[in-house]
């Protein structure tokens, strides 16, 4: 009874031991020619958005895409052109869920889109800066945010204070690319 007694609760101590160092979201590190940071990303608020995200990070999408839009102390955005600045073929837009209660503060990651408020599918963005002014307000539709950075912030910040330029369509253009070398899913989310 003894050695039954033992093994239960060590068994049990190694199961929460492991869960203790788990995340209760996704995360995915995002590797980069400038460095990596990582996103934690929160599908109980924003399940499209995370679920749509996840997708492309699985099939391998976002590998060989650019930061396309660098505006210091803005943003950062990438997600949907090659070196080339040819566009990737995305899958149909997502609903918005900019009403999910996450505000575009520092840190965060977010769903780029054109002014049609359910036209995001496949670019995101990183905020350098708190940006209420791209929160949904009642009289608008806002930017759906869903996760934040984690780790690597740093990385991000760099990426964000690089010289640009205007090339074709593109007005906030790194003059030297930074390339999304590829994205690694590090946990999925725990089911409880």
């Amino acid at each position: 009874m003894f050695n039954r007694t033992l093994l239960i609760g060590a068994l049990l101590l190694v199961t929460l031991a492991s869960r203790a160092g788990a995340s209760e979201f996704p995360q995915v590190r995002v590797h980069t020619s400038a460095g990596s940071f990582v996103v934690q990303l929160d599908d109980a608020r924003a399940p499209l958005t995370v679920a749509n995200f996840m997708e492309y990070v699985r099939s391998g999408f976002y590998s060989g895409t650019i930061f396309h839009r660098v505006v210091d102390g803005f943003v950062v955005q990438g997600g949907g052109y090659t070196e080339n600045l040819d566009p990737r073929p995305t899958r149909a837009d997502i609903p918005n869920e900019s009403g999910n209660g996450l505000s575009n503060r520092r840190g965060t990651i977010a769903m780029a889109r054109t002014n049609a408020p359910h036209s995001a599918n496949s670019q995101f963005y990183l905020n350098l800066n708190d940006n209420a002014l791209l929160d949904p307000i009642p009289s608008r539709w806002g930017y759906a945010v869903f996760g934040e950075v984690i780790e690597g912030m740093n990385v991000v910040d760099d990426i964000g204070h690089r010289a640009t330029t205007r090339r074709d369509q593109f007005n906030e253009l790194p003059v030297s690319p930074v390339i999304i070398e590829r994205m690694e899913v590090l946990t999925e989310r725990i089911q409880r």
